[in-house]
């Protein structure tokens, strides 16, 4: 846990922690009954640790994927560099393929990639040596982009203001504030009250194990709801704003978020309320045209036909488990960013704050 920044005493997880040479993550599938800190001592265990979400939340899935290459690759130096480069970009493969929705996973590693391939004159050694400097860079650059999405969207919240939030955007998914959270934390420390409703987002209730937690770590005011009482909140006016984080922002702004968030987008839109995307620079996919081409990753059923080890649905059921949807971009008010606030349309705003697609945000 970390010291949140600001004049109160609450706590923020540190999810991701690089010390010593060692990685260690929250076993975030432990939450909220136990706080396990977890050792990392192979690849083959951080690729496990992000398909089984232990690591979750598409920034930390990045980070925790850049030094998962660095630990594939510490017992490889014996090899010459072309086997060694080689070994790079199949250990990048590997932990690519864990989970192909968020774009972060797969923007960090061909970071990693491009960093090694260009260091073309030096040894095994060097070269992991400066895959770790580089994401070590990756892990502290999440921190600042982090912080930067709380300056941009915390004058969206306002005294007295019910805040509504899906899915866990917090800082167990990235490497500090969290995006959606970001503001929140924010405003909280400049001393704004306000109401924050979670839902508990299933089917694995990352809103009630994860989001509810961190947010009552860090002293702000919180309520859990089901995922089916949003309406009935929006109805009864308890509801000002909706932030949520975001997997993938394509091109034209359409977002891909924990399933459930395009029916939120839906009745926010309903009823007047504005509904904001949080998403650093990481997150945003040029090379993606629409929300249509994102890979929506579908989980295994029985994280709906069981929970707690109890079987809770029919033998042999029918069962739909993808893990996102997308919403589209005519239903966001406005993507906040590491550079501000975007608005529609939102294939300019995009092109004009990030004009490339690039390796270093």
């Amino acid at each position: 846990m970390v010291e949140t920044p600001g004049k109160y005493a609450g706590k923020i997880p540190q999810t991701i922690r690089w010390q010593d040479g060692e990685l260690y993550l929250i076993d975030q599938t432990r939450l909220p009954g136990e706080v396990v800190e977890e050792q990392q001592r192979s690849v083959e265990q951080v690729r496990d640790s992000i398909k089984r979400l232990k690591v979750r939340g598409a920034p930390a899935i990045g980070i925790a994927g850049a030094y998962g290459l660095v630990i594939a690759l510490r017992d490889k130096l014996h090899l010459d560099r072309g086997a060694f480069i080689e070994e790079m970009r199949k250990q990048a493969g590997y932990l690519e393929s864990a989970r192909p929705t968020g774009v972060n996973l797969r923007w960090a590693l061909r970071r990693m990639l491009k960093h090694g391939d260009g260091l073309t004159d030096a040894s095994p050694e060097q070269v992991l040596q400066a895959l770790l400097a580089e994401a070590i860079r990756i892990h502290d650059e999440d921190r600042r982009l982090c912080r930067n999405i709380g300056k941009a969207g915390k004058a969206l919240i306002k005294e007295g203001m019910g805040i509504l939030t899906h899915c866990n955007a917090g800082s167990l998914a990235t490497s500090e504030l969290g995006t959606a959270t970001a503001p929140m934390y924010l405003a909280h420390r400049d001393g704004v009250s306000f109401r924050v409703f979670v839902d508990e987002t299933r089917p694995l209730l990352q809103g009630a194990r994860l989001t509810s937690w961190e947010l009552l770590q860090a002293g702000i005011d919180v309520t859990l709801i089901c995922d089916n009482m949003a309406a009935t909140l929006m109805a009864q006016g308890k509801i000002g704003l909706v932030m949520t984080g975001a997997d993938r922002v394509a091109a034209n702004g359409d977002a891909a978020n924990k399933i459930g968030t395009l029916g939120i987008a839906v009745l926010a839109h309903h009823f007047g309320i504005p509904f904001y995307v949080a998403a650093p620079s990481s997150s945003i996919d040029h090379d993606t045209a629409t929300g249509k081409d994102i890979p929506i990753e579908e989980r295994d059923p029985e994280e709906i036909t069981h929970w707690g080890g109890q079987q809770t649905a029919p033998d042999n059921i029918k069962v739909s488990s993808p893990a996102f949807d997308v919403t589209p971009n005519e239903l966001v008010t406005g993507i906040i960013t590491d550079k501000g606030i975007l608005h529609a349309p939102y294939i300019e705003a995009i092109q004009a704050r990030y004009p490339q697609n690039r390796a270093t945000p």
